[in-house]
Formats: C-alpha cells, sequence, structure tokens
C-alpha cells in the first residue's frame, strides 16, 4: 500500500490546498504560532466555551505546510477539511446526519437505511460511492476521472437526495430525521468544508471507518479499500454525465 500521505494528496488532488479548517483542542498564542508557521494566515478562530474542540481557518498554506498538517491528520493529532472549488470539481460528497432533536449523537434505524438506499441508487447509476462513518452519519464521496461543473454536481446530488427520502417514506419511515448537506454546495462555497478520511471524529474520537455492505471495516482494512477505491472506482467523467442525464430524465 502506499504511505497514508501520498493516498491523501492523490484522492484529494483535485481539492485546493492553499486554505483549510483545522479542527484541534489546541489553543493560545504559542499554539497558534506554531499553526501559522510557514507564512500561512489566520482568517477566523472559532474556540467552543466546552473546551473539546477549536476550528481555524488558515489561508496562504505552503505545500510543504499542508504535507505537515496531513500528517498531523494521520496521526490523529488534528482533523484537517478542505474546501471545494467554486467553479467545477471531480469529486463531490453527500454529507448525511442524523436530523433527530433528542439524541443527535448516535446513528439511528433511519440512517442505516438512508445509507444502503443511496448506495445502491448511486451504484445503479454507475457511481459507486466511497462510504465513511462520520460520528452520527455518514460522508458519501464519489470521485471522478474530469472536472464537472458545479451546477451539474448540485443538480444530480439534490435528485439523488430527493429519491432517498422519498424511499425512506415509501417504506414507512420519517424521513425528516435525515439531513443532506451537499459538498460542493453552489450557495456557499468558502464557508462549508468537509473532513477527510483518515482521522478521528473531533467528539467520539471514533475513527473514519470505511462503511461497505457487510458493515463497518477495522483502521487497517479501510485505509486498503481507500486505496482499491481511488485506483479501481474512480468514475469516469462520461459515465457520470450518463448518470446526470438518466436522473434529470427520472423527474
Amino acid at each position: 500500500m502506499a504511505s497514508k500521505l501520498n493516498l491523501l494528496k492523490e484522492f484529494y488532488s483535485g481539492l485546493p490546498k492553499d486554505s483549510a479548517k483545522i479542527e484541534t483542542d489546541g489553543y493560545g498564542f504559542s499554539f497558534l504560532a506554531q499553526l501559522l508557521s510557514g507564512g500561512s494566515i489566520l482568517e477566523y478562530g472559532e474556540l467552543t466555551l466546552s473546551g473539546l474542540l477549536h476550528k481555524y481557518k488558515i489561508v496562504n498554506i505552503p505545500k510543504h505546510r499542508m504535507d505537515e498538517l496531513l500528517e498531523f491528520h494521520i496521526a490523529k493529532e488534528c482533523n484537517v477539511c478542505l474546501y471545494f472549488n467554486t467553479e467545477d470539481n471531480n469529486m463531490f460528497c453527500f454529507n448525511m446526519d442524523n436530523n433527530h432533536k433528542t439524541n443527535n449523537t448516535i446513528v439511528i434505524p433511519e440512517m442505516d437505511l438512508a445509507v444502503r438506499f443511496i448506495r445502491n441508487q448511486l451504484s445503479e447509476l454507475g457511481c459507486e460511492p466511497l462510504i465513511i462513518a462520520s460520528g452520527r452519519g455518514y460522508h458519501v464521496w464519489c470521485r471522478l476521472g474530469g472536472v464537472i461543473d458545479n451546477n451539474l454536481i448540485y443538480q444530480f446530488m439534490l435528485r439523488v437526495a430527493a429519491k432517498t427520502m422519498a424511499a425512506l417514506h415509501k417504506n414507512g419511515h420519517d424521513y425528516h430525521k435525515i439531513k443532506f448537506n451537499f459538498y460542493p454546495d453552489t450557495r456557499n462555497y468558502k464557508v462549508v468544508s468537509l473532513r477527510l478520511f483518515g482521522s478521528e471524529h473531533a467528539k467520539n474520537k471514533t475513527f473514519s471507518y470505511v462503511h461497505t455492505p457487510e458493515g463497518l471495516l477495522d483502521e487497517a482494512s479501510s485505509w486498503r479499500y481507500f486505496e482499491d477505491y481511488m485506483q479501481n472506482k474512480t468514475i469516469p467523467e462520461g459515465k457520470f454525465r450518463e448518470a446526470y442525464a438518466a436522473i434529470m430524465a427520472s423527474f
């Protein structure tokens, strides 16, 4: 298997690397001086009252410094979250969260069904996803062999999510318990970023395990699956365009 750093750099090679949101429990002036070493600039910081997690958006990140941040991410010392391109991208992700108001820290039954529905739907369209556990839900990634206009990606994702929620409703479940966020989202490029594979969830300290139809893989197997997906299941641009045409025709 290739090095974990090289896997992350290749998988996410289409995303901008000069800015990132860093999630960490570190804070203070000495910490900031270390975080901003190499000429990076702090755009904003968000310190939580709980003290469990702080968020920093940094920009103008030199290439060597991004490599260092990714190494910290792999070592589970922080989470690196990247932003998407504003015009077109070679990947997209559904961020599926538990929207249940009484307990938003667990994977609820509706989420288990929703992730099954969305996997089957995308696979039937020829766009097999990489699904990664994330706290109370999942990140459903699709990596493309070429860049696609963000407006097309957004319209595609909107319809896939709608069909997933319709399937929940048809099977007698409350689709309001599932919340979808789209990456890229044509409405707010600059304010949302997404955590990369290969680290731990900031709150529950659980690794970003790969989810398969048979269940969650362990950490080592998740890294191997991640590599295999990138090498063998990246979706050709033409196949995505066929999927887009098919789902648009179904509405």
